[in-house]
Order: C-alpha cells, then structure tokens, then sequence
C-alpha cells in the first residue's frame, strides 16, 4: 500500500496544520488553556490527517488482469446504474451505461477498462450535484475519455460529486491505453460511467461492489 501522487501537496498540508496545531495547543496549555481543550485540537488535527492520508491510499493491484474481450471496472466502489441510454457527447448512439459511484471510503484512483488508442479526451466545467444523482453525468464537473480497441469505442466518464473538485486525467489523445493500467484519479468522491456498446453481456447488477482493474463488468459481443 502507498499514498497517491495525486495527494501529496494535500497531505503536507495537513500534516504542517497538525504540527501547528500541536504546539500552540501545548503552548496555550502551558498559560491556561484547559488541557481537554487542547488535547481535543490536537487529536482533531491529527484524527484529519489520518482520515485524508487514508483517502490518497493507492494499493498495488498484484494481478494486472488483460482480457481484450472484456470490460473491467475503473473504478472501486458500488454499481448504481445499469441502463440502456443515449450517449450524446462522442458516440451519439445507444449505449449501456455501467456507473460505479466511489464513496469517501473507497480508493479513488482510476484504471483503464480497456486497452487500444485514446481518440478522445475532453475535459468540463460544471455543477456539484451529489454523484448519485441523476443529473450528475450531463451537469457536473467531468473529465470524458474514449479508447478504441480495434472493434469498438468505448467512453468512460469520471464526475466529480458534492465534495470532489478535482478530476486528475492522465490520458493523452493518440497515446495507447493499456488495460487495467492507472489514467487517473479523482479527489473526494464520485463516479464513473462507462458506455458500452448494444448487445454487450453485463456480468454485474445494481448495488454489487466492483475493484478497479479487477472486476469485470461486461464482456464484448464480438
């Protein structure tokens, strides 16, 4: 287990608030302060380092799973959308679209599901609805790659959700996209919805939990 690139400015940060903290706390306990009082501050700032250190958490997938027939999971988190729907931004056709929503328990580094060419990468501004939340793929903040395998494209979105605010993608148009290899990373909660072509075998349902880079979630009818 290591902490993610992605949250190394955040984690110093923290840590210079906590050591700023503990020594006014022990100060200011020093001329009169109520030793709970400050006991509480100190294990407040610390408590908040270890929540944020383990957030940026980033395990090493011991098995790279490679499989060009099927689709793994970008993400780890909960299925929260199966469903039949038009894709409007790149694809403009009917797609299925599998969405893994990350909780702020969940790791939120993200991986590719497929293999093949970035063809497409487009980053927009947007809203801060819940990741849930219907709106959330169209309104939101939101970062939209798509990698062609050779037979058919596949869009995958990450959103950013309530508290998320910074989408990091590291997906270059022309570049070759490794399957289950590491693209991104997503701070704070939030999702990711992948589009899959018609007549693909979904192997998950509603409310399974999936590992990034581990879990497939479809098999390519080809």
């Amino acid at each position: 287990m290591k902490l993610a690139n992605e949250g190394r400015s955040i984690i110093l940060y923290t840590l210079a608030i906590a050591v700023l903290v503990t020594a006014v706390a022990s100060y200011e306990a020093h001329r009169g302060m109520p030793d709970w009082v400050a006991w509480l501050l100190v294990v407040i700032c610390w408590g908040l380092l270890f929540c944020v250190m383990l957030f940026f958490r980033e395990p090493t997938r011991r098995r790279r799973l490679q499989d060009p027939d099927l689709v793994f999971s970008s993400a780890d988190g909960k299925v929260v959308v199966v469903e039949e729907v038009y894709e409007g931004e790149y694809l403009k056709c009917r797609c299925i679209q599998v969405s893994v929503f990350m909780s702020l328990t969940n790791v939120h580094a993200n991986w590719y599901p497929v293999g093949g060419r970035v063809v497409y990468r487009n980053k927009h501004e947007g809203r801060f609805f819940v990741a849930w939340h219907p709106k959330s793929s169209e309104e939101n903040e939101r970062t939209t790659t798509v990698v062609d395998t050779g037979h058919e494209q596949i869009l995958f979105r990450q959103i950013a959700g309530l508290v998320a605010r910074r989408i990091v993608n590291y997906a270059e148009v022309g570049h070759q996209a490794e399957q289950t290899a590491k693209y991104g990373f997503i701070k704070f909660g939030s999702r990711i919805d992948i589009f899959l072509p018609l007549g693909s075998e979904v192997l998950v349902g509603l409310g399974d939990k999936v590992v990034g880079g581990q879990t497939p979630l479809a098999r390519l009818k080809r």
